[in-house]
């Protein structure tokens, strides 16, 4: 089969598309082909890092296709089934663990960009026939993150107001997710554009922030000085401190990303000033992808894909990822 992989070199001239043995399919296990993936802020970071590896790696957890066989122990897949991989496979719910993260689809152990997949039958969530694979491939990672970000981390509920900082997928899930349950937006853009189009998807304020520096302060203030209820945090430590001035006292913070880095100075004293939660989301778990599915039968969202581009243009799609035009998710579709 044809597959992608991040070999021990510089830059994103790590990933290459070549000839790969066939994965053996094990009693228990699904073999999939693979229809479309779609990338994130973490496959740039993994490619990125390419260097370190100790062995080539197939990059990306977020894939979707149709089962074409199964071993003889798998009782709930059948071939002909579409079906997308979880981003951690061996979690099937309860807390997070060492062994658990061990097992990350394209960080940890081989991911999705190639022709064919096979992992063990509960790794796989079967999907509803409203979804193509490329809307399916979006939700793994993105989807199953701003799922949690606010009904697992946090108890939204309608009337509640919730901060998104930027357009990425995360962020789109979360806006498209949240306004579905009644809840107010306010979202960050550096993009005149973008703003507009976060606007005509149901969120109340816009905010430039690089005009405005203090934009937690713009934020709460366009609540009436109450503060959010929720704050998706995908900045990291170059935005938590204005994440945390945007939030109303005991208020949370789904603290998930680090676009705008890993460390950095943070004002510990507001945090617990004013009673403000921050809890760490790391994707999530099986059940909580299938309870993802069922939110977006119950409320017909369509997740936004801002382009797609074909398996041979894989590092092309990383490419455009990384320029930040995007707004929504990029999909490679596969075959």
């Amino acid at each position: 089969m044809k597959a992608y992989a991040l070999f021990p070199e510089e830059g994103l001239s790590a990933l290459k598309l070549g000839d790969q043995p066939t994965p053996e399919l094990g009693p228990n296990d699904v073999r999939v082909r693979v229809r479309a993936v779609s990338l994130n802020y973490r496959d740039l970071a993994v490619a990125k890092g390419s260097k370190r590896l100790k062995k080539p790696l197939v990059p990306t957890s977020d894939g979707a296709g149709e089962v074409i066989a199964v071993g003889p122990k798998v009782t709930k897949l059948a071939v002909g089934d579409r079906v997308a991989a979880a981003f951690f496979p061996t979690w099937q719910g309860g807390p997070l663990s060492d062994e658990i993260h061990a097992n990350a689809l394209g960080g940890s152990i081989d991911g999705m960009l190639a022709e064919e997949v096979v992992l063990p039958e509960t790794s796989w969530v079967k999907l509803p026939a409203s979804l193509t694979f490329e809307q399916a491939a979006t939700l793994p990672c993105a989807g199953v993150t701003a799922y949690s970000a606010l009904f697992e981390a946090a108890t939204l509920r309608p009337g509640d107001s919730i901060l998104v900082q930027g357009t990425g997928g995360v962020s789109i899930f979360a806006l498209q997710l949240a306004r579905a349950a009644g809840a107010e937006v306010i979202a960050t853009s550096s993009s005149a554009e973008k703003r507009e189009r976060v606007r005509a998807m149901g969120a109340r304020t816009a905010i430039d922030y690089r005009e405005v520096p203090k934009w937690g302060t713009a934020v709460r203030e366009a609540t009436g000085g109450r503060g959010v209820d929720i704050a998706v945090e995908v900045g990291g430590a170059g935005t938590f401190d204005e994440s945390v001035a945007a939030l109303r006292y005991g208020g949370t913070m789904s603290l998930l990303g680090i676009l705008a880095g890993t460390q950095g100075p943070i004002n510990t004293y507001q945090v617990f000033h004013k009673n403000i939660r921050v809890h760490g989301v790391y994707v999530g778990s099986v059940r909580m992808f299938h309870d993802l599915l069922r939110a977006l039968e119950a409320t017909k969202i369509e997740p936004v894909i801002d382009r797609v581009f074909s398996f041979d243009e894989a590092r092309a799609a990383y490419e455009y990822l990384a320029s930040g035009k995007h707004f929504g998710k990029v999909v490679v579709r596969v075959g």
